[in-house]
């Protein structure tokens, strides 16, 4: 079956070699840019356990830098009572619009080789149904080139028909090749993990500093305020925590929604593609009887 695979290869010509020169391109660059978006959200990660407990912070990264004197400066105005996702999610959104282009890119390359390899099977059947059509209204040859005609033509039909299946082999197999990627190397489970991490150290460690002086007068009114205070903080990690898996179950389901449109897409087409191949082979069925009768009758 290997050696079949392989020796069908060369049928696929030029125009075939180039989309599957695209698709194995767009998977490397794929495959390289979530390794490198993963390295970095990573290495933020690494930043802000460096500096767990040390306030200020001194971070490596000037985004996290611009993040923490924004919720210090948010905290000194407003009393300690600080939005930080949102000042997380704006300075990302601003500071690190590349690894958000590149998460979307990483997401949209599934769907994009199963594109390329459609591409390439509608090239291939577009051929494929020309050089048919070619060989069916073509003029009848001499009796003593008739076999070679007929043996050209569906060689040169056979050809496209070729390119058309080897560039969908490919486009499927770069498609999975894709979703085991995602599954195991998931790139915005990365980044959610990196806002959970700084929103956690925001909370609990640098406003924890100014926490006490805002609150001094609640404080002082008894003890009750003081027991209240570390129940409102854990409450506060878990509502974060449970924030988190929700948004990492809606990615899961969104990435889940896509791949299952795409394949289903790709089925629809595939289905019109072996139903225009079946009447183009019943055309040549019917041009080969005429060729036969007209052999036939010459003798």
């Amino acid at each position: 079956m290997r050696d079949a695979l392989f020796g069908s290869l060369p049928l696929v010509g030029g125009s075939g070699y180039m989309v599957m020169t695209a698709i194995v391109a767009l998977v490397v660059v794929a495959l390289l840019v979530a390794a490198y978006v993963r390295r970095r959200y990573g290495a933020m990660i690494a930043d802000v356990r460096r500096n767990a407990g040390h306030v200020p912070p001194a971070f490596r990264s000037e985004t996290l830098n611009q993040i923490a004197h924004e919720v210090q400066t948010a905290a000194e105005q407003h009393g300690g009572d600080v939005n930080t996702q949102a000042i997380i999610e704006h300075n990302i959104q601003s500071d690190l619009g590349g690894l958000l282009a590149g998460e979307r890119f990483v997401k949209a390359a599934t769907g994009l080789t199963i594109i390329l390899g459609l591409l390439g099977t509608f090239t291939g059947l577009t051929l494929s149904i020309g050089k048919l059509a070619a060989l069916v209204s073509g003029s009848a040859p001499a009796v003593g080139d008739i076999t070679e005609s007929l043996t050209r033509g569906l060689t040169q039909a056979l050809s496209g028909m070729s390119l058309a299946f080897a560039t969908s082999l490919f486009g499927i197999a770069a498609a999975i090749v894709m979703t085991l990627a995602g599954v195991f190397f998931n790139v915005p489970d990365r980044r959610t993990a990196f806002t959970v991490q700084l929103e956690d150290y925001l909370d609990n460690v640098l406003l924890a500093a100014h926490r006490p002086a805002a609150g001094a007068g609640v404080v002082a009114a008894g003890p009750a305020g003081a027991a209240l205070d570390p129940l409102v903080a854990r409450f506060g990690q878990s509502v974060a925590a449970l924030e988190a898996a929700v948004g990492q179950f809606g990615e899961a389901l969104r990435t889940f929604s896509g791949t299952t449109r795409d394949f289903r897409e790709f089925n629809l087409h595939l289905k019109d593609n072996v139903q225009r191949m079946s009447l183009a082979f019943g055309d040549l069925s019917e041009a080969l009887k005429r060729e036969v009768g007209t052999l036939v009758t010459r003798k």
